[in-house]
């Protein structure tokens, strides 16, 4: 198979589809890959490295698109890189369609087989390949959030940690999953008072013996958010539904509540944000205020520590990238269900339901099973 790894192109994002590392596991397996020229360049994987790899370097993403069979990204792809897929062409990416009904339209009129990182599971009922970016999320979240509390960046002018004889920061973290156990391990980490909101009692539980008494773990309610919002210094929202909307936790209400100079960092923005206040931001211009609270919402967080997110997802994706390439896709996929539920979009069909939950009555969608749309 062909493998095509196009140059990212979203505001400041220097990740790779494939280190040069992972490039040598393709062409070991007997596969030609194509590396659009400099693609990786910024975080240190340069063109040679990628030639003494095995793979070859192609001066512009269009001949990417029109050569390879299958095209691994690490963000969504845009709507010039939408409109150069095609039919029997496979998308191997991070797509979060839930709330991009123009990328959704776009994809379902290429007829290509679109494949969502984040939402193939795994045997243990996680997402392994949306895990290690929710890993580095959650730990950036803490510092990007310590980061706008100082004053000069529109802060209050809190410390996280505090220091003797000052009080730490209170930071409530809105969700106990991956983003949001690694979020409380770095805010632990700088001293800071946190709590962790969840609806799930077995995770409090889990979360209580992983702490050991160094977080409050309470459960979720209306009223709890309520309370621990108005007295945060930093909220960070770290809740998932795979592959739909984020829900709308913190309200205009609770915004209004909280202190001056506060900080919210929405994680979910991907997902269209847990915050009713969000809006996507990039790397170039991070922050906005509302109601006095500073809004972090980075479409792309783990994009400012592009070479370590880049291995760390390599590390995650390349088995069933693998996979993909030596099988064809859908032999891969109807042998292994996990790798299936990764299938979004495929002939013109949209196989994941909660996509079309989200988006099926303003674009005329209709769900189709995964399985029935490979047999088109």
């Amino acid at each position: 198979m062909i493998i095509g790894v196009p140059k990212e192109i979203k505001n400041h994002e220097y990740r790779v589809g494939l280190t040069p590392a992972a490039a040598k596991e393709f062409v070991a397996n007997g596969h030609s890959v194509l590396i659009e020229n400099n693609a990786g360049a910024a975080i240190g994987f340069y063109n040679e490295d990628y030639v003494a790899a095995g793979a070859t370097i192609i001066d512009t993403p269009e001949e990417i698109f029109a050569t390879a069979e299958m095209i691994v990204k690490v963000k969504e792809p845009q709507p010039n890189e939408c409109k150069m897929l095609r039919e029997g062409q496979t998308l191997y990416t991070y797509l979060h369609l839930a709330p991009d009904p123009v990328q959704t339209e776009l994809l379902v009129k290429s007829g290509a087989t679109c494949i969502a990182y984040e939402t193939v599971t795994d045997n243990h009922g996680g997402l392994p390949l949306l895990a290690p970016m929710s890993e580095v999320a959650g730990r950036m979240s803490i510092q990007a959030g310590a980061h706008h509390l100082e004053k000069a960046q529109g802060g209050s002018g809190t410390l996280l940690g505090g220091v003797p004889g000052v009080a730490p920061a209170k930071v409530v973290v809105v969700g106990g999953g991956v983003v949001g156990t690694n979020a409380a391990k770095m805010a632990v980490g700088m001293g800071a008072d946190v709590t962790i909101l969840d609806r799930s009692l077995p995770r409090l539980r889990q979360l209580d013996d992983i702490f050991r008494g160094s977080v409050k773990t309470v459960y979720s309610t209306v009223d709890a958010i309520d309370y621990y919002t108005a007295k945060a210094d930093l909220v960070v929202g770290a809740v998932l539904i795979p592959g739909a909307a984020a829900p709308k936790l913190i309200t205009k209400e609770h915004i209004k509540n909280m202190k001056p100079g506060s900080v919210l960092v929405d994680v979910a923005i991907d997902q269209g944000g847990c915050f009713e206040t969000s809006k996507a931001t990039t790397h170039q211009d991070p922050t906005y205020v509302i109601d006095d609270v500073v809004h972090y919402c980075v479409a792309n967080m783990p994009g400012g520590v592009a070479r370590t997110s880049t291995m760390a997802l390599n590390n995650a994706t390349l088995p069933f990238g693998l996979a993909l390439a030596n099988k064809g896709p859908k032999k891969a996929m109807l042998e292994d269900q996990h790798l299936l539920n990764g299938l979004n979009v495929h002939k013109g069909k949209v196989t994941y339901k909660a996509v079309v939950d989200a988006l099926g009555e303003s674009l005329n969608l209709e769900y189709m099973d995964a399985k029935a749309a490979l047999e088109i």
